[in-house]
């Protein structure tokens, strides 16, 4: 038996009866658990070999075969968090064990902590995973049915021009700045947080985000208008690499205690950095920029993503609405002959 630890973890690895090579975690620190692990996986595998079975695969087979066909995503770290939280839940399982039962208990556990909206990504996350398996993988016959919290659609959360000031008047300086440049361009949190000056040119007035950096792996190209102009002039030379810094190092997160003290100050409520995004959104609409250059500015992969704000910008309809406007003339006429009709 070939037992070896990466770190805390402890691994396996020996040849099948098939003459593979195999190399696996066991998810466990637990020796013991891990030597359980290993004379299990290789009973399974010779009962494959010599017997015909149909191999079993487990969670932590899906987890490494999941993670290897979506490297390349620009989210791959949120399925790593989800597969960390769920660990204690599916780890050694095999997929044929993960029933409705079980996952109604990791829901539970779940909302307890969170909200329903972030559960349902989380167990969503899950059904894609054992969909795979059962669909395109073929590990399993089919996959169970997970359970989601109905969430009704909710309104676009956004600022008007007057509350992004005072919003932006409780901040800190490093902080106040990354707001700014948000709303001028509409860059996602994590664009804004890992700009480099690599990524500017201030003569061209443009800046672009490779398509390893955005969600939708596609190139963005970002126009800097006046305000983000600004913004960038008085940051150039305080750091070699990355546009904004805070004494020196880099800003990973935003969503911190002076964040947030600042949203109860100017009294804003259910207000979060994303919604930064919508609000430039917003008032590009509500000026008049059409969906589908909306679509482009914003990096948006089609164009159902940008619809959420076109309710936003009603004016061209406003000559439509007017067209069940009685004329004037028409109506003082009409009401004249109610009069007489009613004096006979």
């Amino acid at each position: 038996m070939s037992l070896y630890k990466r770190g805390e973890v402890w691994w396996v690895r020996f040849t099948a009866p098939n003459g593979r090579r195999i190399r696996r975690t066991t998810g466990t620190e637990d020796k013991e658990a891990a030597r359980e692990y290993h004379d299990r996986l290789k009973a399974e595998l010779w009962r494959v070999k010599k017997l015909g079975e149909r191999p079993e695969y487990r969670w932590n087979d899906a987890v490494v075969k999941w993670l290897k066909e979506k490297s390349h995503k620009a989210s791959i770290d949120k399925d790593k968090e989800i597969f960390r939280w769920v660990d204690p839940y599916l780890n050694g399982l095999k997929l044929r064990q993960i029933d409705r039962a079980l996952l109604d208990e990791i829901q539970d556990a779940k909302v307890k902590i969170s909200t329903r909206a972030t559960t349902n990504r989380y167990m969503g996350h899950l059904r894609a995973v054992l969909r795979r398996a059962a669909y395109e993988w073929e590990w399993i016959d089919k996959a169970p049915k997970v359970p989601m919290f109905p969430i009704s659609n909710k309104r676009i959360r956004w600022i008007k021009p007057f509350e992004a000031e005072r919003l932006i008047s409780f901040l800190p300086d490093h902080q106040a700045v990354m707001a700014r440049f948000a709303l001028a361009t509409g860059l996602r949190q994590r664009n804004v947080c890992r700009l480099e000056w690599s990524q500017i040119d201030l003569q061209r007035k443009v800046a672009w985000i490779h398509p390893d950096q955005a969600k939708a792996r596609k190139a963005i190209g970002v126009p800097l208008n006046t305000s983000a102009l600004e913004v960038l002039r008085q940051l150039i030379g305080q750091h070699d690499q990355y546009v904004f810094t805070y004494k020196g190092n880099v800003v990973w997160q935003v969503n911190t205690k002076a964040w947030r003290k600042a949203v109860l100050k100017a009294g804003l409520e259910d207000f979060r950095w994303h919604d930064l995004r919508h609000t430039w959104a917003s008032w590009h609409v509500q000026s008049g920029t059409p969906l589908n250059v909306l679509q482009e500015l914003g990096g948006w992969e089609c164009i159902e993503m940008v619809r959420r704000y076109a309710h936003l910008s009603s004016e061209h309809l406003l000559p439509h609405a007017e067209n069940i406007v009685p004329n004037m003339e028409d109506t003082k006429l009409a009401q004249s002959k109610i009069v007489l009709l009613s004096n006979r």
